[in-house]
């Protein structure tokens, strides 16, 4: 083993959560204790996103152990075929070694974790002289690992960014002093838009689609239409609080919502990422500008509605019927919405309501996140409903099924995150927010004002 490097053992939530961790330590050794590879073999059957992940590790390690089997030198980090990612000097090591349990009597041997914990303490006593470091998104085990002396760290190289307070919010207030500071080199009126071309200034982070607000006698509100390494081009956005520009009946409240509204009614914007706690308006939005487009311009065939089915408490057990039958308790945010999209004036009466059900129901497909491989959707109107719970390679599963002319609007608050290891910083919504925010065709707003009731309001912030 190298020396002046560390020595990483890893869990098993580790490989279950991040297959290419193997390969994330760059010239750092890894070390897999017996059990690990054990539970490995109990978990790699069945088509969970867990299982899966097992299978991929089952052929790294195959893949390695090609190479050789000198377990006392341990097996060369190679890159696997088809992932593109820069691998160290370090090598894996397997344990070989039964453990001695009679000098820690109090771990049991019966439990996984304690076995683990055997295997960092035998290490550590082996070679004192290498920094020995358990690896496991498990807190209870990395408390027990500190007890008994062992450093314990969490994975950390499967976040977005190290603190949520730096996530991309998509919503800048420009000081009073922006023109003077910026000046402006042209301004031009197209298809009823007003556009300007403002110098760059040093140390300026502006991204295509993002949303500017400016208060004072000279405010505007305006969009980030080009980024140059000298200009930018600024669009000012519409107007959608009054009911001549409300979209599907529906009317913004508050500057966040109306830059939503822009994002959601541009065709050039080809995936959206809308982000706030309950009752910010998020799914009536979505829905209006989805219906306004599907309906009324016909851009696209219809729209398709998904998210992932994590219980808040416990479950209820098998659901019946077909895919969409068995979805719809998941949806009732897409109920309530529509029962405020679809509310007939007197005229129309219980006849006229029934009718309009009917046709949105004709256009609005829920389908199940577990079919989602294979597919591609054409002229589509995909909505991902609570993206918080999906990791960050179901993110990407869902996103490359986007065939030409779709849409895709993600939704969720990531406060709210029930998916088991997933945190606000390795949400895969998260990962969207931050990796989309360079590209011209993307868009992202954070919604903070509450609009649902005075009731709602007050238990966003006081519970």
């Amino acid at each position: 083993m190298s020396e002046g490097t560390r020595l990483y053992l890893l869990d098993t939530n580790v490989l279950m959560h991040d297959p290419t961790s193997l390969f994330r330590f760059e010239e750092h050794d890894i070390f897999l204790p017996m059990v690990v590879l054990e539970e490995l073999d109990a978990a790699k059957k069945g088509m969970t996103e867990v299982a899966r992940n097992v299978r991929q590790v089952s052929r790294f390690l195959g893949q390695m152990m090609n190479g050789g089997h000198d377990f006392e030198a341990g097996l060369e980090l190679r890159m696997p075929d088809g992932l593109d990612i820069r691998i160290g000097s370090g090598r894996l090591y397997f344990q070989v070694e039964q453990t001695d349990h009679d000098e820690h009597p109090a771990l049991l041997r019966a439990k996984a974790d304690n076995e683990i914990l055997h295997a960092a303490i035998k290490l550590k006593a082996d070679q004192p002289e290498r920094d020995v470091v358990l690896v496991s998104k498990d807190i209870n085990l990395r408390i027990k690992a500190a007890i008994h002396g062992i450093p314990a760290e969490d994975y950390h190289n499967d976040r977005a960014l190290d603190d949520l307070s730096l996530l991309y919010s998509g919503l800048t207030t420009l000081t009073n002093d922006f023109w003077d500071q910026y000046g402006i080199d042209d301004s031009w009126t197209r298809a009823g838009h007003t556009f300007y071309r403002i110098n760059r200034v040093e140390g300026d982070d502006w991204h295509p689609n993002q949303c500017l607000t400016l208060e004072g006698q000279n405010g505007m509100e305006a969009l980030v239409r080009e980024v140059t390494d000298r200009h930018f081009v600024l669009q000012v956005s519409a107007d959608f609080r009054h009911g001549p520009r409300s979209v599907w009946g529906i009317n913004a409240r508050n500057p966040e919502q109306n830059f939503a509204l822009n994002l959601l009614m541009d065709p050039e914007i080809d995936f959206v990422t809308l982000m706030g706690t309950a009752g910010t308006g998020k799914t009536l939005l979505t829905l209006a500008a989805g219906l306004a487009q599907t309906l009324d311009e016909q851009i696209y065939r219809e729209i398709i509605m998904t998210r992932a089915t994590v219980s808040v408490g416990d479950e209820i057990g098998y659901l019946p019927g077909t895919e969409e039958e068995k979805m719809t308790p998941w949806m009732g945010a897409l109920t309530d919405n529509l029962e405020v999209l679809t509310e007939s004036d007197e005229h129309g009466g219980d006849w006229g309501r029934a009718v309009t059900n009917d046709l949105l129901t004709s256009r609005i497909k829920i389908r199940s996140l577990n079919f989602m491989r294979g597919r591609t959707f054409l002229n589509r109107y995909l909505i991902i409903d609570e993206a918080q719970n999906i990791t960050p390679k179901q993110m990407k599963t869902l996103i490359t099924r986007a065939g030409p002319g779709t849409k895709i609007v993600c939704l969720g608050n990531i406060e709210q995150i029930d998916t088991p290891y997933l945190t606000e910083t390795t949400s895969g919504l998260t990962f969207a927010v931050d990796r989309f925010k360079h590209w011209m065709h993307s868009g992202h707003i954070t919604l903070k004002r509450g609009e649902r009731s005075r009731l709602a309001d007050f238990a966003s912030e006081a519970l």
